[in-house]
């Protein structure tokens, strides 16, 4: 019995040790975008974005409204080692993407992995994003529209809006 009790003692403590996952450090930088934001398109365009933490700060929406497009909803989660982004278009797709962080968590890249109402993957749907974090107040967003085999991309420069 002593034996059992020095294993889970031992275990307990390497647990203890550990520290965080580089997962749960990079949703939390993801967490800490909650607000309003501002910004332009590559073309210099107006575009706003708003982050909401949701169900107890186990999820994150955000909701892009770029110039002459209709808003988007983005919610993303983390899933394992990674976190999932699940993509509400206008186009009445679905597409879900996920990133595994790395250490220097400045950079998130959310490849396609499967959509939802999606009937063939040559429609046109968002396939991929990457979120840059230059500073605690200004981010990039570069998505990537795919229709056949071209990709577009979008890209948004985003400030922290201040009240």
């Amino acid at each position: 019995m002593p034996r059992i009790f020095l294993l889970l003692l031992f275990i307990s403590v390497s647990f203890a040790q550990a520290g965080p996952r580089v997962v749960d450090t990079a949703f939390k930088k993801m967490l800490s975008l909650e607000g309003e934001w501002e910004g332009k398109d590559a073309g210099g365009n107006p575009a706003k974005s708003t982050f909401k933490q949701v169900v107890s700060g186990t999820a994150l929406i955000e909701t892009l409204s770029p110039a002459n497009m209709e808003e988007m909803l983005s919610l993303y989660s983390v899933d394992g080692d990674g976190i999932q982004l699940t993509h509400y278009c206008p186009t009445n797709n679905q597409p879900r993407m996920r990133a595994v962080p790395s250490a220097d968590v400045n950079e998130l890249d959310f490849q396609f992995i499967a959509a939802g109402n999606l009937r063939d993957p040559s429609v046109g749907h968002q396939h991929r994003l990457i979120i840059r974090f230059e500073d605690a107040d200004h981010i990039t967003e570069s998505w990537t529209w795919k229709h056949d085999s071209h990709e577009m991309p979008m890209v948004f420069h985003f400030s922290r809006k201040h009240k």
